[in-house]
């Protein structure tokens, strides 16, 4: 084995190399233990993450311009300085201590699991999906609802034109929903966790339902720019009731928490499971509330049934004791 090669691979921060070289970090492609970076100039994009399945003590990285484009920090190099081997040497030689120029602090890499970067890097090849036919046209869930602050980078669109919904834990991504026409699916290997739309400084409502379809269409229904949204995804995961006690406890001072789960005996379940994640942050402050659909199972039969806009939120029950 060569040692210096060896150092290169395993020591230097490819991310803070590759900002050297001009590229940067987007905030809302990047997840803890997989940074997306972009070069403005060359419009390349790459994915760089610490431990991959064949070196778990390596940098590495793969560029969507290219497919063979990819492996460590050497490889990195040579497709982009165009140098030799002996080159490449000299041109790292300097990180193994100090950098030579300024370059931003990047937070420790996390390790995760095999299961779980397989996870990150086939979601890191999915496209962000402002707009998206089968949620469209299928489940009449508006494309300006979509593409609004609250909920854009939230739904993706792989290679089969499946919505895409990013699950998030403790640590990041862990897994994502796959929905389309008389198709319903999740990542392979991944951990179902919550989907979460992006959270504000002002905002003083936080919505649970039981779907991410039911969340999008309880936006539409009930229009509200201060509130903030959260799917379960169907039957409790262990991981899940630590979850959704950190949402809420994340929330502003005076919030409501809303369980909006389905109209059925599963839904009476899941909203059990939020008032007790409320009832555990200890915060007095907190407002817990149940929504329902009336007259339907669900928020999107409710949505695709044409309902009057702006319908008011019907608080059942008040906070919990």
């Amino acid at each position: 084995m060569d040692s210096e090669l060896e150092s290169f691979k395993t020591n230097i921060d490819l991310r803070a190399y590759a900002a050297s070289k001009g590229y940067e970090r987007d905030r809302k492609e990047s997840w803890a233990g997989s940074d997306v970076m972009r070069h403005p100039a060359t419009n390349d994009k790459i994915v760089v993450k610490f431990g991959t399945k064949r070196a778990p003590n390596h940098w590495g990285y793969y560029s969507f311009r290219d497919e063979d484009d990819h492996g460590t920090i050497i490889n990195f190099v040579q497709h982009r300085l165009k140098i030799s081997l002996g080159a490449v040497r000299k041109e790292l030689r300097p990180w193994i201590g100090e950098p030579p120029v300024p370059v931003p602090i990047f937070a420790p890499p996390v390790r995760t699991n095999r299961n779980r970067s397989d996870v990150d890097t086939d979601f890191a090849r999915m496209q962000i999906s402002l707009r998206h036919p089968y949620l469209e046209n299928e489940r009449a869930l508006p494309g300006s609802l979509l593409e609004s602050d609250r909920f854009a980078g939230r739904i993706h669109i792989d290679r089969r034109g499946n919505a895409v919904f990013p699950h998030f834990d403790a640590e990041g991504l862990s897994g994502y929903e796959l929905k389309n026409v008389g198709f319903t699916g999740f990542a392979s290997g991944g951990t179902k966790a919550l989907w979460l739309s992006h959270e504000f400084p002002g905002d003083n409502r936080l919505v649970f339902c039981e779907s991410t379809i039911d969340a999008l269409s309880h936006a539409a229904l009930f229009p509200d720019n201060r509130a903030r949204y959260a799917s379960i995804g169907g039957n409790t995961s262990p991981q899940q009731p630590d979850l959704i006690k950190a949402a809420a406890a994340r929330m502003p001072l005076d919030s409501e928490i809303v369980a909006a789960m389905d109209n059925d005996a599963i839904g009476a379940k899941l909203t059990e499971v939020v008032r007790n994640g409320v009832l555990l942050t200890g915060r007095i402050d907190l407002r817990f509330t149940v929504h329902e659909p009336l007259g339907f199972k669900d928020w999107n039969d409710q949505l695709r049934a044409k309902p009057l806009p702006f319908l008011p939120l019907r608080q059942k029950e008040a906070a919990p004791r």
